[in-house]
């Protein structure tokens, strides 16, 4: 871990997910009569939680609508939610006005083009290790998990370590 990104990671009050390649594997499944369906992980999950209860705000920025985003956001208490945005920027930017919340102090995981903006803007801009290789190129730091297998988990115990919060965190368990 370097000592730039935990420095960034320090100031962090908002982390934004996006899902498709980030909470799940990127990959899309149909079934026949046209519903979707994703899969997460619960390590992902659970530090997502982890982070809420440390005080983090948390957010999901996604390209693609699916009630079963909208129910992983519920089920997580993620209360900030923009689906079928294409432009993630123009999403973050409404987000920290409402917040009242500078680049500063957000932290943003993506793994592909549409993210970029976001990942160069944000405070704290990471990449999954399965992200598209350009994106890693252009992110402050890369997961060393793939998207939809703890590669959210990392980053959210990247901004607890850096909070002092990770101990914490995990020793309510012992």
């Amino acid at each position: 871990m370097s000592a730039d990104l935990l420095q960034r990671a320090k100031a962090v009050r908002l982390a934004v997910f996006d899902v498709d390649g980030v909470l799940t594997d990127g990959k899309l499944y149909f079934l026949p009569d046209g519903s979707e369906f994703k899969t997460f992980n619960t390590l992902d999950g659970h530090g997502i939680k982890m982070l809420i209860a440390s005080g983090v705000r948390t957010a999901i920025i996604t390209g693609r609508k699916s009630p079963v985003v909208e129910l992983r956001a519920q089920n997580l208490g993620i209360h900030h939610l923009y689906q079928g945005r294409e432009d993630k920027l123009v999403a973050l930017d409404h987000l920290l006005a409402e917040l009242g919340l500078g680049y500063e102090e957000v932290a943003y995981l993506g793994d592909d083009l549409p993210d970029l903006p976001a990942i160069r803007r944000a405070g704290l801009g990471m990449a999954v290790a399965s992200a598209d290789p350009f994106v890693r190129q252009h992110a402050d730091g890369v997961t060393q998990a793939r998207g939809g297998e703890g590669a959210a988990r990392e980053f959210c115990e990247l901004i607890l370590r850096a909070q002092g919060n990770l101990e914490a965190a995990q020793s309510a368990y012992l």
